[in-house]
Parts: C-alpha cells; structure tokens; sequence
C-alpha cells in the first residue's frame, strides 16, 4: 500500500510540475490583457488540465498503481479541494515556490487518491480520508475569513 501511495504521489507530482510549466507558458503565449481573451485563456487552461488528467491515467497505470482511471479521477477531485483551499493560503511571487507547491499539492492528492482507492484499506479508513479531505473547506473559510474579515 506504502508503495502504491508513493508511485502515485510521485507521478502526480511530476504531471503537477509539467502542469504548472505548460499553463504558464499557455498564459504567456495568450497574453492575456483584457477581459476579452479570458474565455480563450481559460478554455486553454481546460484542455491542459484534462490532457494532463487523462495522461495521468494512464501514467498510474504504467507503475502499477490500478486502476489508473479510477485513481486519477480521485486525485483530480481532491486537487479541486486543495486549490479551494489553497486560496486561504498567502502568495508569494517567486516561479520557484510556486512550481514546488504544484507538484507538492499534486503529490498529495495522487497519495490520498492510491490511499482512497486501495481495496486493502478499511472503508472506514476510507470514509475519514475523505471526510476530512472535506472537512478542509470549511476550516479555509474560517482561515480566510479570519484573514480578510467578514
């Protein structure tokens, strides 16, 4: 089970980092400046993440971490949480941090994926995982109303 969860944090996180790389490049290839060129940019931002989804699929599947599908649909439910909460967190502006924070990010979710799906884990192992997967909304609310008032 260890190993599963670490094939699968390690791929996501280097999918995260080729994610990372690839919207940045799209973001300055479209230039966006205006309002006008939103839908395009974020449209681009689409097909990346579910190229890089479907992509991660069958990545899992090469390092034995079965079924891949299965597991990269987990980890992109859970990559959704962590960008929710993500916007509680401070920013900062160095390209550095924020390449090692996508495949951090990307890493855990590919790890609570592989533990989420594993048959060998007892449901109610399974059922806390995600509850407090969850449980993280609300406590970034509370992280981000207590940072930038009501």
């Amino acid at each position: 089970m260890w190993g599963r969860m670490g094939r699968a944090a390690a791929v996501c996180a280097a999918l995260g980092v080729l994610w990372w790389a690839t919207v940045r490049l799209a973001w300055a290839g479209i230039g966006c400046e205006d309002w006008g060129c939103l839908v395009p940019a974020v449209g681009t931002v689409v097909v990346i993440t579910l190229a890089l989804l479907a992509g991660s699929a069958f990545a899992l599947e090469r390092v034995d971490v079965r079924p891949g599908r299965r597991v990269a649909l987990v980890a992109a439910g859970v990559l959704v949480v962590f960008r929710l909460v993500g916007e509680a967190l401070p920013s900062w502006t160095s390209s550095f941090a924020h390449a090692v924070t996508a495949g951090a990010v990307f890493a855990g979710a590919g790890a609570v994926a592989a533990f989420g799906t594993e048959p060998r884990v007892a449901r109610r192992w399974k059922v806390t995982t995600a509850v407090g997967v969850i449980a993280l909304i609300p406590a970034a609310l509370v992280v981000s109303w207590a940072r930038f008032g009501a």
